[in-house]
């Protein structure tokens, strides 16, 4: 029986399964970058807002505490987006003709909340207990990044899994004592992780557990 193909043809075959392996790995990479990249995280990108709240200005410029606004942020799951009744408790006395802040009045006056736009958005099926990351000791700036320079917010970290477990991981990297944890000034000690391991034990922090799927997931 003639021979169909040609003997030059296994050299096409190898080829052809090499440049198929190559290409799909090419894929791959191209897959996992774009799913890293701001483009999918929305990490570093600042949304719009009704009005342009600078934490820059409040935070660093004024020396606002977190608290201030965020009053639930000790005691509840949610940080909460503060009420205008908050914004108005300056800005009835300061700035009350600024054409910036019109917004914020017409909520005022008409009892309608402003309709912002949340930045570190998670996903329905994440849970997330802000309340139980500070007393444990882990720091606004750890999260949110230095939201005190920032003139418009803007999610710091790309807020996916392997982040999360980055830290849940070795949280000893992290931890900061109490007293520090709205202190945006806060720098991290050359023995920290020596004293976050400490904090660790302080603290009953179950590392073994916080990888868990039902920490996150429930």
């Amino acid at each position: 029986m003639a021979q169909v193909f040609h003997p030059s043809m296994n050299t096409v075959a190898r080829a052809t399964i090499f440049g198929a392996v190559f290409i799909v790995g090419t894929l791959g990479y191209i897959v996992s970058v774009v799913d890293r990249s701001p483009y999918q995280t929305d990490e570093g990108i600042a949304r719009n807002q009704p009005v342009p709240f600078s934490h820059e200005h409040h935070v660093r410029g004024l020396g606002l505490d977190c608290r201030f606004c965020h009053t639930s942020v000790e005691s509840s799951h949610f940080a909460g987006i503060p009420p205008t009744k908050i914004c108005m408790t300056c800005h009835s006395k300061i700035w009350t003709d600024a054409p910036l802040l019109e917004p914020v009045r017409a909520s005022w006056r008409e009892n309608k909340p402003l309709s912002w736009t949340r930045v570190h958005n998670l996903p329905d099926f994440v849970y997330f207990n802000h309340s139980i990351h500070i007393a444990k000791g882990v720091g606004c700036a750890t999260c949110h990044g230095p939201i005190d320079h920032m003139p418009l917010t803007a999610q710091f970290a790309s807020l996916q899994m392997r982040w999360c477990l980055d830290c849940h991981r070795d949280p000893a990297q992290y931890l900061r004592p109490k007293d520090q944890v709205f202190n945006m000034n806060y720098e991290m000690p050359s023995n920290q992780h020596e004293i976050g391991e400490g904090l660790v034990k302080t603290e009953n922090i179950k590392v073994g557990q916080l990888t868990n799927c039902y920490i996150c997931h429930r």
